[in-house]
C-alpha cells in the first residue's frame, strides 16, 4: 500500500511541476491553483481512506490468529467420551452424546460449517451412506448364577436358598458387537435419513456355547425419518417413546437416554423399548418439539400371573407370558397376541442453552388397550369380549449443573404399562365375576374332587407398577468418564380368590402363595468408567469400558424360613474398538 501511495504522489508532484513550469496568464495561473487544490484534497481523502483500510487488515490479521489459536487448542485429540450402547464418540466439551446445538464448541461450529467425510463413508446417486458400529470383547462376573448369556434377567435373580444361588457366574462373549448403516439424502425440500442397527443378541441355539459360539444376527433398529421444515415423519423400527431423550424426539441412538451401563439389558427401573412405530413430530422452534406415536402393542402378564383353573386353557393364548409355546400346559405363542389398537404415546420436549449448558425436559403420555375373549361358565353362554385400556405417564429430565458434569433423571408409572419397565411387572391380571343371570360358585366334582366354577365369567384388573433412574454423568479428563446411577421399580399387588379352583387359592399377582417370581420391588445401584486409550478419525478409537452393579429383589410372597430377598453383585470389563 505505501509503495502506491509513493507513486501516486510522483505522479502528482510531476504533473504540479510541469503545470507551474508553463507560462499562463492570470487567468490561468488561478484556474491552474484551484485544480492543484482539488487534486491534493483528492490525494489527502484517499491517504486517510487507505489508512482506515490498513487498519482494519492489521485488526483481522489479529483476529485470525486468535481464532488460529483457539481453533487448534480446541481440536486437540482429547476426546474420549462414548455411549456405551452406540460407540458413538464424542468431543469432551460436549456433555451428552449427540448434543443440543446449543453444547456445541467452536471446533463443533466450523467442522458442521465445513463436514468432514467419515474415511468409511461412500456415494450412490444422491444419497451419502456411512457404515458404523463397534467390536466389543466383554467380560462380565455375577455373584450369583442367573443363567442369563449376556443381558442380566433382572426378575429372575436367585436366592440363597437355591443352588444357583451358591454358584458364581462368568462369562466372556463378543455378542454385543455392533454394525450400523445410515443414509442420508436431500429429496426436493425433503431432508431423509434411513438408519439400520444389528447386533448378535438373537436367538440362539442351545448348544451355541459348546463349540462354535455362533451368535444369531438380530435386527435392532430400522427406520426412516423425512423432515420438511417444521414437519417431522417417522416409520419403522425404533426407540419407544416412552425411553427417555437426552436431546428432543430425536431418533438417533446418540440422542437416546438408555444409560452408558455395559450390561445388555441396561439398568433396573429404565422405562424403554424398541418396537416398529408410525410417528409425527412438530418443531414450533428450536427448543419445542412434540407429537404423536403409534407403536407396536402386546398383552403382557410374563410367566408371574395366575389365571383363573376354569379359564386358563382359554386365556394363555391370548397373552403374552415371556414363555416358549407349551401347548400341553396351554401356554401360547407370544407372536400370536392379539391386539386391540396400538399403543398411543403422544410425548412433548424442551431444549434449552442455561448460561453453555444444555437442559432437556420431557413428559409422554400412554394408552395401551387389553382384549380378551371367553365362554362364561353359563349353560347356552356364547363368546363374551373384555376389554380395559390402561395409562400411564413418563417425565424425563437431563442438565448439566456444572461443566461436564450432568444430572440425568426419569420416572414412569402406569396402569397396565408394566411391559415397558423391561417387562418385570405384568399388564393385567383376571379374577372372576357373575356369569350373565348367574352366580359364580366353586363346584367340585369325582374323587378325588376335581374344582371348577360355575356361573362365572372373567373380571380383568390393570396393575399399578412404576420405576425411576436417577444418575450422573461427567467427563473428568479429555479421555476419561465415569458415570453412577440408580434405579427401582415396583409392582403392586393384585389377587383374588379362584373360586374355579381348589379352595383357598388365589389367582392373580403377589397373592399368598403366589411365586418368588411375584416382584414387589427391584433395586439397582451401578458405577462405572470409561477409558479412551486413542483415537484417530481416521482409524477408530479404542475403549475400556467398565461396570459395578449391586441389586436386590423382594417378592410379595415368602414362604416360612426363606430369604426376604435375593441379592446380586456383578462386574463388567469391556474392550471396544469403534470403527472411525
Amino acid at each position: 500500500m505505501r509503495v502506491v501511495q509513493k507513486i501516486l504522489f510522483v505522479v502528482l508532484m510531476s504533473g504540479l511541476m510541469a503545470a507551474q513550469s508553463a507560462p499562463a496568464s492570470g487567468s490561468d495561473t488561478t484556474k491552474n491553483s484551484s485544480d492543484v487544490q482539488k487534486l491534493l484534497d483528492a490525494v489527502a481523502a484517499q491517504q486517510k481512506a487507505i489508512a482506515e483500510q490498513q487498519k482494519q487488515i492489521e485488526e483481522q490479521q489479529v483476529e485470525i490468529e486468535r481464532l488460529k489459536k483457539q481453533f487448534a487448542t480446541q481440536s486437540q485429540p482429547a476426546s474420549a467420551s462414548s455411549d456405551s450402547q452406540t460407540g458413538h464418540v464424542v468431543n469432551a466439551s460436549i456433555t451428552t452424546s449427540g448434543a443440543n446445538p446449543a453444547m456445541r464448541t467452536v471446533s463443533d461450529t466450523a467442522q458442521e460449517e465445513k463436514p468432514k467425510e467419515s474415511p468409511l463413508s461412500f456415494r450412490i446417486g444422491g444419497a451419502e451412506f456411512t457404515p458404523g458400529g463397534f467390536m466389543d470383547f466383554t467380560s462380565l462376573f455375577r455373584s450369583t448364577n442367573t443363567g442369563g448369556p449376556g443381558g442380566t434377567g433382572f426378575g429372575g435373580i436367585p436366592f440363597s436358598n437355591t443352588t444357583a444361588g451358591h454358584l458364581t457366574e462368568t462369562r466372556f462373549t463378543a455378542q454385543n458387537s455392533r454394525i450400523s448403516l445410515k443414509a442420508t439424502s436431500k429429496v426436493g425440500k425433503n431432508d431423509v435419513t434411513g438408519y439400520i442397527e444389528m447386533d448378535f443378541l438373537g436367538n440362539d441355539a442351545s448348544n451355541v456355547f459348546v463349540t462354535t459360539n455362533s451368535h444369531t444376527l438380530r435386527q435392532r433398529l430400522y427406520w426412516v425419518d423425512v423432515k420438511r421444515d417444521k414437519w417431522e415423519i417417522l416409520a419403522g423400527q425404533s426407540w419407544s417413546w416412552m425411553t427417555p431423550n437426552r436431546v428432543g424426539l430425536s431418533p438417533n441412538p446418540s440422542d437416546v437416554f438408555f444409560t452408558q451401563n455395559m450390561d445388555f439389558n441396561y439398568q433396573v427401573g429404565l422405562t424403554w423399548a424398541r418396537q416398529p412405530q408410525f410417528r409425527v413430530a412438530y418443531h414450533p422452534n428450536s427448543h419445542w418439539v412434540f407429537g404423536v406415536a403409534l407403536e407396536e402393542p402386546e398383552q403382557f402378564t410374563n410367566n408371574e400371573v395366575t389365571f383363573p383353573n376354569s379359564f386358563n386353557t382359554v386365556l394363555q393364548g391370548q397373552l403374552d407370558a415371556n414363555q416358549a409355546p407349551n401347548p400341553t400346559a396351554g401356554i401360547g405363542d407370544g407372536n400370536a397376541t392379539p391386539n386391540v389398537h396400538p399403543d398411543i404415546i403422544p410425548k412433548i420436549a424442551y431444549d434449552t442453552d442455561l448460561n453453555g449448558k444444555h437442559f432437556h425436559a420431557e413428559a409422554a403420555g400412554l394408552l395401551t388397550g387389553i382384549r380378551v375373549a371367553d365362554i362364561p361358565s353359563v349353560t347356552g353362554a356364547t363368546f363374551v369380549k373384555h376389554t380395559k385400556e390402561g395409562a400411564g405417564v413418563e417425565a424425563a429430565i437431563n442438565l448439566e449443573i456444572v461443566k461436564n458434569f450432568r444430572i440425568v433423571s426419569s420416572g414412569f408409572f402406569s396402569d397396565g404399562g408394566g411391559r415397558y419397565i423391561f417387562g418385570l411387572a405384568p399388564d393385567v391380571v383376571f379374577g372372576l365375576a357373575n356369569g350373565p343371570g348367574q352366580t359364580c360358585t366353586n363346584v367340585a366334582t369325582g374323587t378325588p374332587p376335581v374344582f371348577s366354577g360355575a356361573g362365572c365369567d372373567l373380571r380383568m384388573s390393570l396393575v399399578h407398577s412404576g420405576s425411576g433412574v436417577i444418575g450422573f454423568e461427567t467427563q473428568v479428563a479429555p479421555k476419561t468418564q465415569f458415570f453412577g446411577y440408580y434405579g427401582g421399580m415396583y409392582a403392586q399387588r393384585n389377587f383374588f380368590p379362584d373360586l374355579t379352583g381348589k379352595p383357598g387359592t388365589f389367582v392373580g399377582f403377589g397373592g399368598p402363595n403366589s411365586s418368588a417370581s411375584n416382584n414387589r420391588a427391584i433395586q439397582e445401584g451401578t458405577i462405572g468408567w470409561i477409558q479412551t486409550f486413542w483415537r484417530n478419525p481416521q482409524y477408530g478409537a479404542l475403549q475400556l469400558i467398565t461396570q459395578a452393579s449391586y441389586l436386590t429383589r423382594s417378592p410379595w410372597f415368602v414362604s416360612a424360613g426363606a430369604p426376604k430377598n435375593a441379592h446380586l453383585g456383578m462386574g463388567w470389563v469391556d474392550i471396544r474398538y469403534i470403527l472411525p
